[in-house]
């Protein structure tokens, strides 16, 4: 399990050669403070963020923004170390997991799951029967892989690959370009959702109960390499891809008496500093104004009753 501040960026460097090139850290400077609050103080229901799965991405490091955003809103938050069990999840409202990882030293296929039987069984009764919320933030191989037992028995078939846009341009989604859709999350009361950012990720079938949030379409492709270090760019063409027609990253699902939410990109979520020149990548980057919101129109929606 990385634990190091020098593990997780050496993660990060190995797992994202196409896009980092040097460490990255929490940007100090970004405003997660919120107008309006949906509760007090502290006075929110419990967010339960995963620590247990070779999580990277922890509330005080390269996810700070993400946990920050989320208690300023009123929201209590608590990291759950070691195997999930029904008693860990019976205080929480909303369970987070973000990149969760087979294994850490091995970033090449085949890539194992992370989630016992038993702890998928777990989550989806606590989800269907006890009325709990699921934030499943994946992304691309082998995140993916490690996910996708999990992510099946919601009904989503996660593809364990790397998503790319063919042109190589900023990886806008927003209803004007027909890949951000209207839906209870971007159509929330006064907080309307035009367009959001991210970055890379990968894609996934959704059942057919869910409601797709953004889909990835013609302007994408999905490579499927069996080694982490074919995502350098420029990809090799011996690499086998399929076309991201179909595919989705974001999609919401009613499940019983509780609710889910899958985003097969964990980028969008954070607000991070990259690099010697300390470019902005997430929340608090120029073209993901309304991320945040976005962030917080997913929580109120796996929060509602």
């Amino acid at each position: 399990m990385i634990n190091s501040r020098f593990g997780t960026a050496l993660f990060w460097v190995l797992l994202w050669p196409a896009y980092v090139a040097a460490q990255s850290v929490a940007d100090p400077a970004f405003d997660y403070a919120i107008a309006q609050t949906r509760y007090g103080e502290k006075k929110g229901p419990l967010v339960l963020y995963d620590g247990g799965h070779n999580n990277p991405l922890s509330l005080r490091g390269q996810y700070a923004a993400f946990g920050r955003v989320l208690e300023a809103d009123g929201y209590r938050l608590a990291t759950h170390h070691g195997q999930l069990t029904a008693e860990a999840l019976a205080d929480a409202r909303i369970f987070v997991t973000v990149n969760a990882m087979h294994d850490p030293e091995n970033l090449d296929l085949p890539t194992g799951n992370v989630y016992t039987d038993e702890e998928i069984e777990t989550l989806y009764a606590w989800v269907h029967q006890h009325g709990g919320s699921l934030f499943l933030i994946t992304d691309h191989m082998p995140c993916a892989g490690s996910v996708n037992k999990l992510a099946a028995r919601f009904g989503f078939n996660l593809i364990n690959g790397f998503a790319q846009r063919k042109d190589g341009m900023p990886e806008i989604f927003s209803r004007r370009r027909g890949n951000l859709t209207t839906n209870a999350v971007t159509d929330a009361e006064g907080a309307v959702i035009d367009s959001i950012r991210v970055w890379g990720g990968t894609g996934f079938f959704p059942p057919p109960r869910a409601v797709i949030i953004s889909s990835l379409g013609d302007d994408y492709e999905v490579f499927l390499p069996t080694q982490a270090a074919e995502m350098n760019s420029p990809v090799a063409a011996t690499v086998p891809k399929i076309r991201g027609t179909g595919l989705v990253n974001g999609a919401i699902l009613p499940c019983g008496r509780g609710r889910v939410c899958l985003f097969a990109d964990g980028a969008p979520f954070t607000a991070q500093l990259q690099g010697i020149k300390s470019r902005k990548r997430g929340m608090n980057h120029p073209d993901a104004a309304q991320n945040k919101q976005f962030l917080l129109n997913i929580i109120h929606w796996l929060d509602a009753p």
